[in-house]
């Protein structure tokens, strides 16, 4: 047995046993080895003689405790400095970032060029070098827009915009997204909105139907294009024309009632002084302006809510009882026009020609309301009613009465069936919401250019198409893009799409 002085205290004796030599030295015992190391109180040898280990051990445990040491003392560097990984600066790489730059940072071509000269000290790029480059890849994107089978979209929605006086036609899949037409036009026509409707049966689009607002044009290229293909109307425009012209008259109502207020003040006043005679009149017609403001407003208001909140809600009557609150509703507009012609008119005209095309997705469901009928054997009224409660509020009893009513009617047959409606339902299409969105962000980038051309309108669709989606109300969509949505298969990164080797951190 050997007697070492090993531990955490270099000054205090312990026993150690030779056996197995290092080995056996916990952690403790040889930070004490190198705390005495470091000490120089004795030869090396002898503490290696006395502790059964190696000198070349003791200097491995001197190395560690002075390494320990010289980072306990070293001031900490300042993390913000700190290299967290390098980036090989190639051309290509800057030809990538250009393109993320204008495509996803919606950047100008001068904004392109201050960044990088602000943060790469990068002074090698100008505008037409921008153009260039973006040109250069603009054959790779048409191809793969050219290349895409269209014949899984079922739904599309059609719109135009106008960006510098100039028509830009747009049309994408209600599920996907997917944008499978944008292109600028000198006119918006039948023959333009026909022909380019051609084109894309060629690339396989075989629409059951369309949705779009009450685009004249758009409409008869359609019927020219495709006479078999109906065009539903966007409920979403005729909603909000009918609330803008309920807000309108509230407004006009509000005013009135504090010209009158003003009037009944001024005539207190004239009162107490015995001069109120002169203000009678104007205050006789205050007062009458005001009412038939106010009970207008009401009117038009509740017109508006009915029109929303039954007649063209997706849970709503069955489609007869829809068209008579249709026409109820255009017959009470009319009646009231001549109060207010500027602004009911206009909108009472569009309702009532279009009438049918806006109820279109009430006919689709009235189908398949009776397709589920005949499927779990039950008559169509209760289907029916079944639809008209998932447009109830579950917070209200009313809600429950008519549940339990239904339960019982359907037996075991209620839970499926309220499944199967609601799948159905969820597949009906009544506005063309896609295409409003689309149309939100298209205005992002066509804010930054005074002329687009097909050329960019191109490169622009293949980045819409083949970037996927952050964040979505639709949790199927968040980590996928439309082109992946459309086709079921996932595909590479848009800037692999376009040939380019994308930087990957090791």
């Amino acid at each position: 047995m050997v007697t070492s002085i090993i531990g955490t205290d270099a000054g205090k004796v312990q026993p150690f046993s030779n056996h197995g030599g290092a080995a056996q030295l916990g952690p403790a015992r040889r930070v004490g080895l190198s705390v005495q190391v470091l000490a120089g109180g004795e030869p090396v040898s002898h503490l290696a003689a006395r502790c059964g280990v190696s000198r070349k051990f003791l200097y491995q445990q001197a190395h560690k405790g002075r390494q320990a040491l010289e980072e306990a003392f070293t001031p900490a560097e300042d993390s913000d400095h700190q290299v967290l990984f390098t980036l090989p600066v190639t051309k290509d790489w800057i030809r990538q970032l250009v393109l993320a730059q204008v495509l996803i940072g919606h950047s100008s071509f001068r904004g392109v060029i201050e960044i990088l000269e602000a943060v790469f000290d990068y002074r090698d790029l100008s505008v037409g070098t921008i153009h260039n480059l973006l040109a250069n890849v603009l054959p790779q994107a048409r191809a793969v827009n050219d290349s895409r089978d269209l014949g899984a979209i079922r739904v599309g929605a059609h719109d135009e915009i106008y960006q510098a006086r100039r028509p830009v036609l747009v049309g994408a899949d209600v599920q996907s997204t997917y944008c499978y037409l944008l292109a600028e036009e000198d006119h918006c026509d039948e023959t333009t909105w026909g022909v380019h409707l051609l084109d894309l049966s060629e690339q396989g689009l075989a629409l059951e139907h369309s949705v779009a607002d009450g685009g004249k044009a758009l409409r008869a290229g359609q019927a020219a294009a495709w006479p078999t293909v109906p065009c539903h109307g966007d409920v979403f425009h005729a909603q909000r024309d009918l609330g803008a012209v309920a807000f309108y008259l509230e407004h006009r109502a509000a005013g009135c009632a504090a010209h009158r207020q003003t009037l009944e003040d001024r005539m207190a006043r004239a009162k107490r002084r015995g001069q109120g005679q002169h203000l009678a009149k104007p205050l006789a017609l205050a007062r009458q302006a005001h009412r038939q403001a106010r009970l207008l407003a009401q009117d038009v208001r509740s017109l508006a809510d009915w029109m929303t909140g039954d007649i063209l809600s997706l849970a709503g009557p069955a489609l007869s009882v829809r068209r008579d609150l249709f026409d109820f509703v255009i017959g009470e507009l009319a009646a009231r026009e001549s109060l207010c012609p500027h602004r009911i008119g206009p909108v009472r005209r569009m309702l009532q020609s279009h009438r049918d095309d806006l109820l279109a997705f009430a006919v689709l469901l009235e189908e398949d309301f009776q397709t589920l009928a005949h499927r779990f054997g039950v008559p169509l009224e209760w289907v029916q009613e079944l639809g008209e409660l998932e447009g109830m509020a579950p917070r209200l009893p009313a809600y429950w009465q008519r549940e339990g009513q239904l339960r019982h009617k359907l037996q075991d047959r209620f839970r499926p069936l309220q499944q199967a409606l609601r799948q159905v339902m969820a597949q009906i299409t009544r506005a063309s919401s896609i295409i409003e969105n689309l149309n939100s962000r298209l205005r992002n980038y066509f804010f930054l250019r005074r002329e687009i051309g097909n050329d960019y309108l191109d490169l622009l669709r293949f980045f819409l198409n083949h970037r996927r989606f952050l964040r979505s109300e639709h949790p199927g969509r968040v980590g996928k893009s439309p082109a992946e949505l459309l086709a079921g298969q996932d595909h590479a990164h848009w800037l692999e799409l376009l040939g380019f080797h994308r930087f990957h951190r090791n």
